[in-house]
């Protein structure tokens, strides 16, 4: 059974910075891809960034420069270092993880993946 733990949320002011872990149990964690998505009050849960079996990650553009994702693999832990923090960046963060695809899959599609955390919200202050 796959379970997916997220912590490192707060609040900070515009500028700031924040880093988010993603403790992951089930399977062989190399064996996931994975992803972070956020989803603020009244708009749909979109996706962030992703990262493939390779440790090879993806940013939506929104985020592109200031997010970055990662994993460490001795730790079974995905993390995203979120940088130069924005008012619009404020919402509840998910790390999402599945195995359906093979190869070098990566997807910012919510419809691409089985296992979600409870989610850990970030409040950016202006």
């Amino acid at each position: 059974q796959t379970r997916l733990v997220e912590s490192g949320g707060g609040s900070v002011q515009a500028g700031g910075s924040l880093r988010l872990s993603c403790v992951v149990s089930g399977y062989t964690f190399s064996t996931y891809y994975m992803g972070w998505f956020r989803q603020a009050p009244g708009k749909e849960r979109e996706g962030v960034a992703a990262i493939d079996r390779y440790g090879v990650g993806y940013h939506a553009d929104s985020v592109k420069g200031r997010f970055t994702i990662s994993q460490d693999n001795a730790k079974n832990t995905l993390s995203l270092q979120m940088n130069s923090l924005r008012p619009e960046d404020t919402a509840m963060y998910y790390c999402a993880a599945d195995l359906r695809r093979s190869g070098r899959f990566w997807s910012l599609s919510r419809n691409d993946y089985t296992y979600w955390g409870q989610g850990t919200q970030v409040t950016v202050s202006s």
